[in-house]
């Protein structure tokens, strides 16, 4: 069990699969107390009974992140449960994928609504808690994509561009005056259903070509997480950016 995170209470969204699961799993085996939301009620349950036959203490929210509603009834309901919230992992995201000239312009409304404005909603969610203790950590999963453009990501690679930026905003505005922690996440390649979104076909031929890379498991992230939320308080780790070894 690590000191560091024994007893902190952790909102962590995407919470009911891929990398939000891992890292539900890994850090409530180090102490803290996880609030899983995610739309998903019945794998959120069955995370739940998981990290609770592991002695880990865990609750549901379910909701959405594009509602600011859903957000304060999760933060309300962990600090019912837990008393407090000192932590908040941004994990929820899209990425359908395409072309600018296809115009999927529903899709990009569904990035933006997810990608940038769900992590938005989170931090207003979450930060009147954090600041009342002078303390906590916000985690902000953006990906490789933040650095560089790859075919049919433009809208996507903004979308991360953005939560990369947002989160060395608040690095700046509240980790020197409210001892609260800020990390951008910044994953390559990672082997979940992230890519289930796509409908652009030319995209799926083109991103076939990856299967054949040894991709990310959704624990080499959560263990990033881990490490940016073990160290101590004097600590921020701004950013990590991790991709697998066979990624150009």
């Amino acid at each position: 069990m690590n000191e560091n995170l024994k007893n902190r209470s952790i909102l962590i969204t995407g919470a009911s699969s891929g990398i939000g699961k891992a890292t539900a799993k890994k850090l409530s085996s180090h102490g803290a107390n996880v609030t899983l939301m995610a739309r998903s009620e019945d794998e959120l349950n069955t995370l739940k009974g998981e990290i609770e036959k592991s002695g880990g203490h865990a609750i549901v929210a379910i909701g959405d992140v594009t509602k600011r509603e859903d957000f304060k009834s999760a933060v309300d309901k962990a600090v019912d449960t837990f008393g407090k919230v000192d932590g908040l992992i941004n994990n929820a995201g899209l990425m359908p994928l395409s072309f600018v000239e296809k115009l999927k312009t529903d899709e990009w409304d569904k990035m933006v609504d997810v990608n940038i404005k769900g992590v938005l909603n989170g931090v207003s969610a979450v930060l009147p808690e954090l600041k009342k203790y002078d303390d906590g950590d916000i985690i902000n999963v953006s990906s490789m994509a933040a650095h560089r453009y790859f075919p049919g990501g433009a809208v996507y690679c903004a979308t991360k561009s953005a939560v990369k930026m947002f989160s060395e905003g608040l690095r700046q505005e509240l980790a020197p005056k409210y001892n609260i922690n800020v990390t951008s996440i910044e994953p390559g390649a990672v082997d979940t259903n992230l890519m289930s979104t796509i409908t652009d076909e030319d995209i799926k031929e083109q991103l076939s070509e990856m299967k054949e890379m040894t991709m990310l498991q959704s624990e080499d992230i959560a263990e990033a997480i881990y490490y940016a939320l073990s160290q101590p308080r004097r600590v921020n780790i701004n950013d990590v950016y991790i991709v697998p070894s066979e990624q150009k």
